[in-house]
């Protein structure tokens, strides 16, 4: 939402300020849809309907205006503000800090994960870097707390200053905003560009037109005003209220009568700038030093301000020219009248005026309570290099990296950089900053550090995890198919520096040729491990990537079946060793998928659940979206399609919180298994098109396996051989294994024999090597697809035994619906009927669409009418409310609903009373008793 905006504003005093005058309250006037949409948003908080608003324009457009428009107007609620300062934009959680600190009495009544979450970033208290989303979702439900006793209006002045983290973590909290009577208002300035408030609702402030511009001019002069000077000052203001009253207030009366110009080479708020800068510039010289102290202080703490004074020798008296002329306000907080005035005194000073400020502000910082600051004053101090002040700022890094602040860390790295004599402790510190950079999610910054690194001196491991890094910066900017050669060539330069290292930069570049499968025209998978073949020996005991490396090698070297035994070894160890939580989070990914490759449902099980729990305990947003659409895709297979669709769900919800790009593999295999030919062909399109940009062939397997499935259930068996050709010709790591059966199906429905064999002797060879239910079911289900006779039965009954016994009910059913169909073909009508009859219950029940209706088909060919499932009240849930009612219906509180699903309480009370309105029940208790599917 865009809105165009126009500003008035009564009297002299200065448009847009962050402050007002006692004596010159300042009216809002005009502006009618701009000031009915922020009293909208704070009606519908009211209401108990969140929201927020983002309001862009110039420096001077008003936007601050309407920010004290909002407070005026919030009768009842709790208002809290913040502001962005420039100088503050280093430091981590800075101003979440400005938000969250008057609400922090209200921390015990979080949940714990997230009390320890917000209290580590504010550095309450030490413990691991707290994952941002985590934050986001305690700052997310320390709002909601407060907001039961009364609705919260939340102001941020000048948000493009915010500290990344912060700006990111107030973005999240907008985008999960339901139902907590809480308002969010941005101030930002300038047009929207890749910041984190991009996306959310807007009303984007326009100058005033000319008639309005004329009533604000006559009401801020009362001297005379000649009617050209009036017209040109209008002209060049361009309708900035701030720019119009500024001009005035620097010209001399004389000017004002006639022949008053205007330079057109600056734009309107380097004018408004220029003008504070002359303003300032007239004022006392003790005044101008004080003035100057204060833009380089960004805290606004008036006690800082003036022991920093004292050291210079400047008295109280200092600050009364200031005030005087507006410009700046010392009460329990110091407040220029707007950014821009702090802004222009800070660049009007000369280098050594800034350093001798930054000095006496270090100096009357305290090193105990706050040595970040402390440290980072006196970088600003400090003319030429300063070892001294480089190690306070490494140790600033690490307090930075231990809250989560990546960025901070980072920016304290590069000052460090900068301030160190010695090249070898330079090159060092740039290479940590390259680090930090990368960690923080910026590779392009991070490829710059390395540069400065890279001009050393650095020894022969500096060197090698330089270029590991330059590596990983590469795959995140371009997935490009030299990466895994890349990756090759840093593991051999590691192999003598770093063997544990060298080991896993090995099983990062099979990891990499891995995801790029058919589309890598690099070195690809064979090279990866051919190449770490070479690679250092693993310790005594191996850990797990040493199992996953020396599994992944023997299966690309040596094939499927010598990988089995390995493959299960790291499979069993990871699934058996709960303590391994930073192994866990970096490879159970990995894990998970080598569990479908081996037809390991149980392991499988395990460790997809064990991998969402992990994440949701962390709160890693990130890994959670990912977690749980792969457990979508596990529950596919299931049979669970409810439960899928739920996850697929949650999952979209989190990429939609956090920016991520939508994950399209569970949405695929559901669409498919639905039999939904529309869906399931546009998202595989999509998939598909997406994928081969970025260099991701494993996305382009599943769609075609999806494809398999789909055409399969639809009794399209040429489209189906089509789609599976691909999985299987590639031998990609997962998708080729649950292929395998699909296209011995279609194969055989199609006609084509040799080519069901060829398929059929594969699978064999892998499902004997597995020896899972799984992998023994799906096998004698298709190698009775090939046979006849009591050979035939014999194998569709093992089928149905060994597939019994495992979680996959999908193959389960499909065991049955061709046992079926191959007994009506024999005359077998009766024994047809119990087979396809048990098919049909179960696909059906399941929502296997297109299967279902195949086994319909079938079962009305034996002349028995299939019987229709009946409508239940649960069917006019969404996914999301049939989860919570799941939830709920399994004894969770609102509590804990909102923590598992990244919602507040409210939000999920008002969900449950959509529930109970669908369901015609009035609680919990009832919805406890009710079957739900």
């Amino acid at each position: 939402m865009v809105i165009g905006a126009r500003w008035t504003r009564t009297g002299a005093n200065l448009a847009d300020s962050g402050w007002r005058s006692p004596e010159n309250h300042a009216t809002l006037l005009g502006r009618g849809a701009e000031r009915e949409a922020v009293e909208r948003l704070l009606a519908q908080a009211r209401n108990g309907r969140s929201g927020a608003l983002v309001i862009r324009g110039e420096a001077g457009i008003g936007k601050t205006a309407l920010l004290e428009h909002a407070r005026d107007a919030a009768t009842g609620f709790r208002v809290e503000r913040a502001l962005g300062v420039e100088s503050e934009i280093e430091f981590a959680y800075a101003g979440l800090h400005q938000v969250c600190a008057p609400l922090l009495d209200r921390l015990p009544a979080l949940p714990d994960p997230q009390r320890t979450a917000l209290g580590v970033a504010f550095g309450l208290h030490t413990g691991d870097p707290p994952d941002r989303f985590l934050v986001g979702l305690a700052t997310l439900s320390l709002l909601a707390e407060t907001a039961e006793e009364r609705p919260l209006l939340c102001l941020v002045d000048d948000a493009q200053w915010l500290d990344k983290v912060s700006a990111q973590t107030l973005a999240f909290v907008a985008r999960r905003l339901d139902a907590e009577r809480v308002a969010l208002l941005f101030a930002v300035r300038g047009p929207n560009g890749s910041e984190p408030f991009t996306g959310l609702p807007e009303l984007r402030l326009s100058g005033l037109d000319e008639t309005d511009a004329r009533t604000l001019l006559a009401r801020a002069v009362h001297a005379p005003l000649d009617e050209g000077v009036r017209d040109r000052i209008i002209a060049e203001a361009r309708g900035n209220p701030l720019a119009l009253l500024e001009l005035l207030r620097g010209a001399e009366p004389a000017e004002l009568a006639g022949g008053f110009a205007l330079p057109d080479a600056l734009s309107v708020p380097r004018r408004v700038e220029e003008s504070f800068r002359r303003r300032s510039g007239s004022l006392p010289a003790d005044t101008q030093v004080l003035l100057l102290v204060a833009a380089a202080e960004p805290l606004g703490d008036p006690a800082l301000l003036w022991r920093a004074a004292e050291s210079l020798g400047i008295s109280v008296e200092a600050a009364a020219p200031a005030e005087a002329a507006e410009l700046l306000e010392i009460g329990t907080r110091v407040r220029f009248a707007h950014p821009l005035v702090r802004s222009a005194v800070y660049r009007a000073a000369t280098a050594p005026q800034r350093r001798r400020a930054h000095y006496a502000l270090a100096a009357a910082t305290d090193a105990r309570t706050d040595p970040d600051r402390r440290a980072w004053h006196s970088a600003q101090a400090v003319p030429g290099t300063d070892e001294t002040v480089a190690v306070e700022l490494e140790r600033s890094a690490d307090r930075a990296r231990a809250r989560g602040g990546f960025a901070a860390a980072a920016a304290f790295l590069e000052r460090a950089t900068a301030l160190t004599p010695e090249p070898p402790d330079r090159a060092r510190r740039a290479l940590a900053a390259a680090h930090a950079r990368h960690e923080a999610g910026a590779p392009e910054a991070a490829s710059e550090l390395l540069a400065v690194a890279a001009a050393g001196p650095l020894d022969a491991l500096q060197r090698a995890r330089a270029e590991l890094l330059r590596v990983q910066i590469a795959f995140v900017l371009t997935r490009g198919n030299e990466v895994p050669g890349m990756l090759v060539d840093a593991a051999k330069t590691l192999a003598p520096l770093d063997a544990g290292l060298a080991r896993e930069t090995h099983l990062q570049a099979l990891e990499a040729a891995l995801i790029a499968g058919s589309l890598g025209q690099g070195r690809g998978l064979l090279e990866a491990a051919e190449s770490a073949l070479a690679a250092p020996a693993p310790p005594t005991p191996p850990g797990l990537v040493d199992l996953l490396l020396d599994g992944l090698v023997t299966r690309y070297t040596h094939g499927y079946e010598a990988s089995v035994p390995g493959l299960r070894h790291a499979l069993e160890a990871l699934r058996d060793d709960h303590h391994a939580v930073s192994a866990s989070r970096r490879w159970l990914w990995l894990a998970c998928r080598i569990g479908t490759m081996l037809w390991d449902d149980e392991v499988v099980h395990v460790l997809t659940s064990r991998r969402v729990r992990l994440a949701r305990e962390a709160g890693a947003l990130a890994m959670l979206s990912t977690a749980i659409n792969f457990q979508a895709s596990v529950l596919v297979l299931a049979g669970e399609l409810t439960g899928a669709a739920e996850l697929v769900a949650e999952s979209a919800a989190i990429t939609e919180a956090t920016g991520a790009a939508p994950l399209p593999h569970a949405e695929l295999m559901l669409a498919a298994w639905r039999g939904r030919r529309a869906e399931a062909v546009e998202l595989c399109a999509a998939a598909v098109q997406e994928a081969t940009g970025r260099g991701d062939g494993m996305v382009v397997t599943l769609a075609q396996y999806a494809l398999s499935v789909l055409n399969n259930g639809l009794g399209d068996y040429r489209a189906a051989i089509a789609a599976a050709a691909g999985p299987c010709e590639s031998d990609e790591l997962v998708h080729s294994s649950l292929t395998l059966p699909e296209l011995v199906e279609a194969s055989v429905r199609a006609g084509e024999p040799a080519r069901a064999a060829a398929a059929l002797d594969r699978l064999s060879s892998r499902a004997r090597a597995s020896g899972t239910r799984w992998a023994l079911g799906v096998e004698a289900r298709s190698r009775a697809l090939m046979s006849t006779g009591p050979t035939a039965e014999e194998l569709y009954r093992e089928a149905i035994q060994q597939l019994g016994a495992c979680r996959i009910v999908t193959d389960l059913a499909r065991a049955h619906l061709v046992y079926g169909e191959w007994l009506r073909r024999e005359g077998r009508r009766q024994d047809a009927r119990a087979q396809l009859r048990t098919a049909h219950e179960l696909l059906s029940g399941m929502g296997a669409e297109a299967f279902a209706a195949r086994a319909a088909r079938e079962l009305t060919a034996t002349g028995e009418r299939p019987r229709k499932r009946a409508a239940r009240p649960a069917d006019a849930l969404t996914a999301r409310e049939l989860h919570i009612a799941r939830l709920v219906a399994a004894g969770a509180t609102s509590k804990e609903i909102g923590a598992q699903l990244f919602l507040s309480p409210r939000t999920i009370d008002a969900h449950l009373r959509n529930i109970f309105r669908k369901l015609g029940i009035t609680s919990r208790r009832q919805l406890r008793t009710m079957r739900l599917p």
